[in-house]
């Protein structure tokens, strides 16, 4: 079995009175992650952390935000559609590891709904993904609540 890692990180400015979707999920705040797509920060970090494993260059690559045909888009979406890459060129994934850098809101009421998004976006269980949330100690962008970063990290395995 040859088994490959991967890494992913994703920042968006945070705006006033838009939408904030985390792992599929709306969440209740006053200003929410800006971008082409929803902006789901989560999700695209593990989208390139698939991509990068499979060495199939990143989300920008194959969903440029230049792309009418993604604005506004689901990340769920793109994640599914990054799978379906990896499997067509033999992988499945194993697992991921995440973690989200924001003030607020708070993100642990809302992970196993973000779990159960991911992992039905990926056919994966739920027990193979892992989310977690830092905050930055209100140092920085972070701190001064203008954006959000999240990381991940996957396995993914080829018979």
């Amino acid at each position: 079995m040859k088994i490959r890692v991967g890494f992913g990180f994703d920042v968006h400015q945070l705006a006033s009175n838009h939408p904030f979707v985390m792992g599929g999920v709306q969440l209740e705040h006053h200003s929410g992650a800006f971008g082409h797509s929803d902006a789901d920060v989560l999700v695209h970090a593990i989208c390139d952390a698939l991509l990068g494993a499979a060495n199939l260059r990143d989300i920008g690559y194959h969903f440029s935000n230049t792309d009418e045909r993604w604005k506004g888009i689901s990340s769920l979406i793109l994640l599914t559609e990054c799978v379906r890459l990896l499997a067509e060129k033999g992988w499945q994934v194993g697992n991921v590891d995440a973690m989200i850098c924001l003030e607020a809101p708070k993100i642990n009421p809302h992970v196993p709904a973000m779990k159960q998004n991911i992992a039905q976006a990926m056919g994966i269980a739920e027990d193979d993904i892992s989310i977690k949330a830092t905050t930055n100690e209100k140092m920085g962008f972070i701190g001064r609540e203008e954006g959000v970063v999240a990381y991940a990290v996957c396995l993914i395995e080829k018979n």
